[in-house]
């Protein structure tokens, strides 16, 4: 009797040995999923251009959220704000002017928003679809990117009178209504 009940001790402490190891498995195993994550931090060097016959120029002042792995895109995600205060064409006047309630009306609208909603693959990289947000309209947008060495890199064209910035008569009509933006954004892993 001794021996068997022995035999059974063994037993069980083999098996909660085995629970033991199995756990501490899961542990590690789901803590590198977590070292693997694909959340990211925008770093220096970013530029977000905007380039017509006239104006041209840059916003300087950008943050946002970056959730990006390539082989889960429906877990991705973008959810950029563009500060529009940071706007500079290389001109001083035009600046202010752009400010302005006639332009970007910063006072009322300070951020220029894209919130990302599906993401695909396409060549040579990569289709995002979303929300882009200015002068207080929403429209939904999809555009191309790539993304190698840790930079995305994208251009699409948004036609500024979608989003009442300015109007199409006068001296404003001097500015073209389709206004290419380029946008290059290194991050890194955080």
């Amino acid at each position: 009797m001794l021996t068997f009940m022995l035999t059974i001790n063994k037993s069980l402490k083999m098996k909660s040995n085995i629970l033991v190891l199995l756990i501490g498995t899961i542990t590690v195993l789901s803590a590198f999923t977590i070292i693997q994550s694909t959340n990211w931090q925008v770093a220096e060097g970013y530029s977000i251009k905007f380039t017509s016959k006239d104006p041209s120029g840059v916003f300087t002042k950008m943050s946002a959220d970056i959730l990006f792995d390539e082989n889960k895109l429906n877990e991705s995600k973008f959810a950029v704000i563009v500060d529009v205060a940071s706007i500079n064409t290389g001109n001083g006047m035009q600046n202010k002017h752009a400010k302005t309630d006639m332009w970007f009306s910063v006072k009322q609208f300070p951020s220029i928003t894209f919130t990302s909603s599906k993401f695909s693959k396409s060549s040579p990289g990569f289709q995002v679809t979303g929300v882009l947000e200015m002068h207080g309209v929403k429209k939904e947008i999809s555009f191309p990117f790539t993304f190698t060495n840790n930079t995305f890199v994208g251009s699409f064209t948004v036609n500024r009178l979608d989003y009442k910035i300015g109007v199409a008569t006068g001296m404003s009509a001097k500015v073209p209504s389709n206004i290419k933006i380029d946008l290059s954004v290194p991050v890194i892993k955080r």
